[in-house]
């Protein structure tokens, strides 16, 4: 079953805030996976990143740049605060989503893209990072298959589809190798996000 693009941010932070809810009590000082950041650092990002794609979309710059809109978390807040964060950005995203027609483009490194394609992106950053984070936090999690399939459709042309889809996205996000398939380096990996 396909999820509505502009419904998808919001389906994706449910998934994952309930999932990292878990660990809620756990260290979140730690380094997450094997990113440069912290576990609550981590959360950090994936809130800027969600916002900063509603914000491409609004702003829509005429020149290849990203927008000067800058968001984050108080040092101090704690981890529900950050749960919350995540979930205001993903409602940010789906409604500016629900409002951009579809003839719109947007600037993004990776591929100049349309509402659908940073709704993908969006569910990466969420899905993959909340990944890091379970691995991290010893909670036993992969992204669901309904949510992962149509990003890796829309994101990923070259994945294997042989795998389920919370594989697939794993594995063109350099975070595992599947059978058939080695890991790409970490920095080496990146989505297609241009309008196929």
């Amino acid at each position: 079953m396909t999820i509505p693009w502009p419904d998808l941010p919001t389906a994706v932070a449910d998934e994952i805030i309930g999932v990292l809810d878990k660990g809620v009590d756990q260290d979140w000082s730690r380094q997450a996976g094997d990113t440069a950041w912290t576990a609550w650092q981590l959360l950090d990002h994936i809130t800027l990143a969600v916002t900063g794609y509603a914000g491409l979309l609004i702003a829509r710059p005429d020149t290849p740049r990203y927008i000067a809109l800058r968001t984050g978390n108080d040092r101090n807040a704690s981890i529900p605060e950050r749960f919350e964060s995540i979930k205001i950005a993903s409602t940010l995203l789906s409604h500016t989503l629900r409002v951009t027609g579809p003839e719109v483009r947007a600037y993004h490194s990776w591929g100049t893209s349309d509402a659908a394609g940073f709704s993908a992106m969006g569910a990466v950053e969420m899905l993959v990072h909340a990944h890091d984070l379970t691995r991290t936090l010893n909670l036993d999690w992969t992204p669901p298959d309904d949510l992962a399939a149509q990003v890796v459709e829309r994101l990923f042309p070259n994945a294997p589809t042989d795998q389920p889809a919370g594989l697939a996205l794993l594995w063109g996000c350099g975070r595992i190798a599947l059978p058939g398939h080695a890991q790409f380096p970490r920095e080496r990996w990146q989505w297609y996000g241009e309008v196929r």
